[in-house]
């Protein structure tokens, strides 16, 4: 991946064609060996009025004449990406193809990103940190959660953003910091928030007998969902049943257990949305997410480290390229290959990630699950 924050001088196009450079090195092959390839990008059509984003990039990088897909899911863009990947290798279709996403999101500065103005809830205000502090002020009322909680994820993710040379924010910030930055929807403050950020990021999916010959820490794709909200308006604000549901079926796909979970990326662009995912995952029975945060049970040390990487609140939030980052920050700990922030004896990672939204559920979540492989 690139390094996540603002590149004033850099474009879609530099962005990708870095991180897929850097993918193709690591994978060890060629250009042209490549027989596919899969772009996650949500803004560039509305913000930089570019289209084509996934042939441009590759065209860089001298991949041209084979399929090319560019996909817009919101914020799980590059992981839907990475999982149209994932199906044409598992189906037989193709023996190796690169996954990626990038974006910029090119805004005035304390402006909020205001896509989505064709929906009637956003024309009326519901914007996504209005939505996730009703969410916040749910969670608080139905089970005790605290400000002081929420505001611990935010130093958490902060501190491991400390530990990547790839995050955009590398500056710790105590409770009180977080709780007295300036206000943007009660009771999140900006520091509960995640920032808009450029960046890419990329990965290279190959067979079992490709990955042979390429990789000598090859790491094994167990599952791959994606699912969609069912829009139901009485929905309890307080959970994410997508969580639940997904989650379900990517833990029987991989034949594991939230309890052999042994890091987690997830999608924290809000300080409850962390905690919230703590609970959908399994990590934690629901409405003891505060807990587990209190406990230091999600710190890099902890019982089930979530964010390492520094999350979305840290790291950065460039939507359609956080997906694959995930990706990547996996992969990193499971070779051991993550830095001072590495989670000891990495084996097995859960990588999840949500985009968009319709009457107050949402609109595409995405769940991998990635072990590590020591031989064939």
């Amino acid at each position: 991946m690139t390094q996540f924050g603002k590149h004033l001088e850099k474009g879609l196009r530099d962005l990708g064609r870095e991180a897929c450079w850097r993918a193709i090195k690591d994978a060890g092959i060629r250009s042209d060996q490549i027989q596919a390839g899969f772009c996650g990008n949500a803004l560039g059509g509305y913000l930089q009025r570019e289209n084509g984003i996934g042939q441009s990039v590759l065209w860089q990088v001298g991949i041209k004449g084979i399929p090319i897909i560019n996909i817009e899911n919101a914020c799980a863009s590059g992981s839907s990406a990475f999982r149209e990947a994932w199906i044409g290798v598992a189906s037989g279709l193709y023996d190796v193809v690169i996954a990626f996403g990038v974006e910029k999101t090119v805004m005035k500065k304390g402006a909020m990103l205001d896509v989505g103005d064709a929906d009637l809830e956003v024309k009326i205000g519901d914007v996504f940190p209005g939505l996730f502090a009703m969410r916040a002020q749910r969670h608080m009322y139905e089970y005790g959660t605290t400000l002081e909680q929420m505001a611990k994820i935010s130093v958490k993710n902060h501190r491991n953003g400390c530990l990547n040379p790839y995050s955009q924010y590398q500056k710790e910030f105590t409770t009180d910091e977080v709780l007295n930055s300036p206000m943007i929807a009660d009771p999140l403050t900006l520091f509960s928030c995640c920032p808009n950020s450029d960046g890419a990021a990329a990965a290279i999916v190959a067979t079992k007998e490709v990955a042979k010959k390429l990789s000598a820490k090859p790491v094994k794709v167990l599952a791959s969902v994606l699912g969609t909200g069912l829009y139901n308006n009485k929905k309890d604000m307080a959970i994410f049943d997508l969580d639940f549901k997904l989650s379900k079926e990517a833990y029987e796909m991989a034949g594991v257990g939230p309890e052999d979970i042994d890091l987690a990326e997830v999608h924290d662009a809000f300080t409850i949305a962390e905690l919230m995912h703590y609970e959908g995952l399994g990590f934690c029975k629901v409405g003891e997410g505060g807990r587990l945060i209190d406990d230091d049970k999600t710190e890099i040390g902890g019982k089930i480290p979530v964010s390492p990487s520094g999350g979305l609140l840290s790291k950065g939030h460039p939507v359609g390229a956080s997906g694959v980052a995930q990706i990547a920050e996996i992969v990193w700990h499971l070779r051991g290959e993550a830095g001072l922030r590495q989670v000891a004896n990495a084996r097995i990672g859960l990588a999840h990630i949500m985009g968009g939204g319709k009457e107050g559920d949402v609109g595409a979540c995405t769940i991998h699950i990635l072990e590590k492989v020591n031989e064939f």
